[in-house]
């Protein structure tokens, strides 16, 4: 008899619907391991963005650990030509400023020739020369400067002479070609300004000379503050005024006012960044150990050991007294902790604490070490709880053995299931063959019975 091909064929049972059914209710056994994985994925998932929140919280405490945050000074400047920058080593104090003249490169240019024109049939060294020797129009060689000598290649044209010289970081120029309309020259300008920027010369091109009607001094910058002359080889002056950076734009038509004074806006917002950070950490916290109640979805962190140090950790550096300093507690400068365990201002009070006592604050938050003051006690926390090997990588790497293990048995259970499955098939085939084999008896004793009754008729 042939072999049964297909369940049911020989029976006319459902059978492969029974096995599907079958092995559907065998698969329900992997439901509950693969809610415990998407869990263990989903606290993953929450460890990450909790990390992420942590770290904002650090990058801000770290601004508040570091002294120079509470020395920022600001610059004002009233009227024109001149922009200030100062730095926490700028002193208070009011200054007036007079550009007489602003820093400017050299520049000069060549004879004309012909752009075609083979300026040398051989390799030569194209040396520039530079000084501070030009006074009233009239020049004095004898102090110049050589540029280290550029190389210029056999047979090249006044566009190549451009191009080499371009190309040589050390050449002290940029070059570019300028037609009169009777051909080309080459004009240089230097790339830095100041009186020892004035191109005075050149040598190694007999078929080039430098035009003097063209050359243009480099010349240096010159203000005056508070009456003191002073010179500068750029238009950026450094240090005139001590931890002051002065851009000059423009020669003075009148005289600009520099105020330098305390940035406490800067100190006020590097405060409130801490301050912001720190509650959307625990909005963050919040919202991932939160309970909703029955048949809604809780958060993905609820009841998490991790969070719950975490948690200790940072409200005991926030609520603890620091030291025995004028400022001891965050209350004391207007930041209290609400119901809700984010911190709460009193503009007012930390405006008056910005304003009349920065070394306090400073003392406070950075102390006299890295981990000496507020800042750098909590970071120290943080640094714990972020770390490579901190509370939150821990709890990342154990939620992923977790995944892995469940992966496993996943595997494991499907292999299990697949066998099950199998030895229903095998086990529907055999009854699918024996009901086949009955029918095939029933119909053939149907068969002789009918010819009996044929014959007795």
């Amino acid at each position: 008899m042939a072999s049964i091909t297909s369940l049911g064929v020989g029976s006319g049972l459902q059978l492969n619907d029974l096995l599907d059914q079958l092995q559907g209710a065998e698969r329900q056994k992997l439901v509950p391991v693969l809610e415990q994985k998407s869990a263990q994925q989903t606290k993953i998932s929450a460890y990450g963005r909790l990390q992420s929140a942590m770290e904002r919280v650090q990058n801000s405490i770290a601004t508040l650990n570091d002294p120079s945050s509470f020395k920022q000074q600001k610059s004002t400047v009233t009227g024109e030509g001149v922009l200030a920058t100062s730095s926490e080593k700028a002193n208070p104090g009011r200054f007036e400023v007079n550009v007489t003249q602003l820093a400017r490169s050299g520049s000069a240019a060549t004879n004309s020739v012909a752009l075609d024109q083979e300026l040398t049939t051989a390799e030569t060294d194209l040396v520039l020369e530079f000084g501070a020797t030009y006074t009233d129009g009239v020049f004095s060689k004898a102090e110049a400067k050589s540029s280290p000598p550029i190389k210029i290649a056999a047979n090249s044209t006044i566009a190549d002479v451009r191009d080499q010289i371009n190309a040589n970081k050390e050449s002290g120029v940029t070059a570019s070609l300028i037609n009169d309309g009777t051909g080309y020259r080459l004009a240089l300008s230097s790339k830095e300004t100041g009186e020892e920027a004035s191109i005075v010369g050149f040598s190694g091109l007999g078929a080039l000379t430098m035009d003097e009607t063209t050359l243009r001094p480099g010349q240096d910058a010159k203000l005056e503050v508070n009456g003191i002359a002073i010179t500068s080889k750029s238009n950026r002056v450094e240090e005139a005024i001590q931890g002051v950076t002065l851009d000059l734009t423009a020669v003075s038509k009148d005289p600009v006012t520099l105020v330098i004074d305390r940035d406490r806006d800067a100190l006020r917002e590097t405060i409130d960044a801490f301050v912001s950070n720190y509650n959307e950490m625990k909005s963050t916290v919040g919202r991932m150990t939160a309970f909703n109640g029955e048949g809604e979805t809780s958060g993905e962190l609820i009841g998490d050991r991790t969070v719950r140090t975490i948690e200790n950790r940072l409200r005991q550096d926030v609520t603890e007294s620091l030291g025995s300093g004028d400022i001891s507690r965050l209350s004391q400068i207007g930041i209290t902790i609400d119901k809700s365990g984010r911190l709460a201002v009193d503009d007012d009070k930390l405006n008056a604490a910005v304003a009349s006592d920065p070394e306090g604050l400073s003392a406070f938050f950075a102390g006299d070490a890295k981990e000496a003051g507020f800042a750098g006690r909590l970071n120290e926390t943080l640094e714990a709880i972020t770390a490579e090997e901190g509370l939150i990588q821990s709890s990342i790497g154990s939620a992923e053995l977790r995944v892995d293990s469940l992966d496993a048995r996943k595997l494991r259970m499907e292999a299990s299931i697949e066998r099950t499955v199998e030895r229903y098939r095998k086990q529907f085939g055999q009854l699918d063959g024996m009901l086949a084999q009955m029918n095939s008896m029933s119909s053939y004793l149907d068969q002789q019975f009918n010819m009996l009754s044929s014959m007795q008729k």
